[in-house]
């Protein structure tokens, strides 16, 4: 596992004043829209870097690159990179800062909206053997971002992203723990999960109101756990955690998942308490229930 590491005050000048004068030079401020908010520590940068562990056999694809602060790094430590930008206004400042670099794209497009394993099929070949994901993602967004690249089952080895610390403790939490969500073990059950750096508020312009986190989720080559039915499993969950204070066995019923009788008989044949609640549970729970289910469908 990657050393967590706090940053506190890193070297601002070079990544701090590059980004004041692209935003000078071309008159433009953050998009609040977008939720657009410019890094400008390099320590963090070289902390992404180093987490992402790109290297010129590396295609990487940046979602929200911004004024391309990242970019750069990334574009001289990795084969290829993609970028994924919807902001018209950063796609010429792109091109222009990039225009001398052979191994740079950009694409000015919706990421919910690519077909990325097309992308990413198209671009692999015996110099780029692997590809990763690397961004600094809008906080707005954040969730619907990381459940489609968990969810298109991409080709890639590692996902690296900032994300808002909340967030992030959430994504990286273990299933049935106290940060846990639905989300945590849609992560789980798909990678390997792991905070690599704390991000100050003050590392950015502007600063946003929340402090951010960096995690790494390695992509497993088999899911954690196996089932027969993987849309059916993931439904389970979401009806445990569509009302959290209620008991899992309510949960179900009220996501009609059955009847409550027949609810009851599975939970109590399966060794539950009725009185559970469904964030108490593991992943390997879940998957025993929609296993379950799945035979009574038959």
């Amino acid at each position: 596992m990657l050393k967590s590491v706090i940053i506190t005050k890193g070297d601002k000048m070079n990544a701090y004043t590059e980004t004041r004068d692209i935003l000078k030079k071309y008159n433009i401020t953050a998009n609040k829209r977008l939720g657009q908010n410019f890094l400008i520590d390099d320590e963090v940068i070289n902390g992404i870097i180093d987490a992402s562990n790109v290297n010129k056999s590396d295609l990487v694809i940046e979602i929200g690159p911004g004024l391309g602060t990242l970019t750069k790094r990334l574009l001289e430590n990795s084969g290829k990179v993609i970028c994924i930008e919807l902001d018209t206004r950063m796609i010429e400042i792109l091109n222009d800062r990039f225009k001398f670099y052979d191994n740079f794209e950009v694409i000015n497009e919706d990421v919910l909206k690519v077909d990325l394993n097309k992308l990413i099929n198209e671009n692999k070949s015996e110099e780029l053997k692997t590809a990763k994901i690397v961004a600094n993602l809008p906080y707005y967004i954040t969730t619907p971002i990381v459940m489609k690249l968990l969810e298109d089952k991409l080709d890639i080895e590692s996902i690296t992203v900032m994300v808002q610390k909340e967030v992030a403790d959430r994504l990286v939490d273990v299933p049935g723990g106290k940060n846990s969500g639905a989300i945590t073990y849609g992560v789980n059950y798909y990678t390997r999960p792991e905070k690599v750096i704390e991000v100050p508020n003050t590392a950015f312009i502007p600063a946003p109101e929340v402090n951010s986190s960096v995690i790494k989720l390695n992509v497993l080559e088999k899911t954690s756990v196996e089932v027969e039915n993987e849309e059916l499993l993931f439904k389970i969950i979401k009806m445990a955690f569509m009302q959290k204070r209620k008991t899992l066995l309510n949960g179900l019923t009220n996501g009609n998942l059955a009847s409550k009788e027949e609810i009851e008989k599975m939970l109590t044949s399966l060794g539950f308490d009725l009185r559970i609640r469904g964030e108490k549970l593991s992943l390997e729970d879940f998957a025993k229930i929609a296993e379950y289910v799945q035979k009574l469908t038959k």
